[in-house]
């Protein structure tokens, strides 16, 4: 099992040609069981980073199971993504042989926090 935030696999994916530490944890993430991948469409991406990105979803797509957890729908990717076509052939891939699992309620990382935005 492997558990990475899109920000991190980001900067991963882009430094996997220049940094031994990249290629090893890329390594890893490729040959897990399962991959975990944490605030996906959090952040815009440029062309090369989902370029990057459909690539190891392709590599991901029939060997491991995958786990994703984003917050905007996916009919909202395209315009972070950039690319209709990505969007489009990283979606085909997920959503194929998936389950989704919609929660809907307040953040709980707010949960004890609302004094500060009464």
């Amino acid at each position: 099992m492997m558990f990475i935030s899109m920000g991190e696999l980001v900067h991963i994916l882009k430094t996997e040609e220049i940094s031994r530490k990249s290629q090893t944890r890329l390594k890893r993430i490729r040959n897990a069981n399962l991959v975990i991948i944490g605030d996906l469409m959090f952040m815009a991406m440029d062309q090369q980073e989902a370029n990057l990105s459909f690539h190891l979803i392709n590599d991901l797509y029939n060997k491991s199971s995958i786990i994703l957890t984003f917050n905007k729908a996916p009919k909202e990717w395209g315009e972070l993504l950039g690319d209709p076509a990505i969007t489009t052939a990283i979606l085909d891939r997920i959503i194929h042989r998936s389950g989704v699992i919609h929660l809907n309620g307040d953040n709980y990382r707010m949960k004890h926090r609302t004094s500060i935005f009464a």
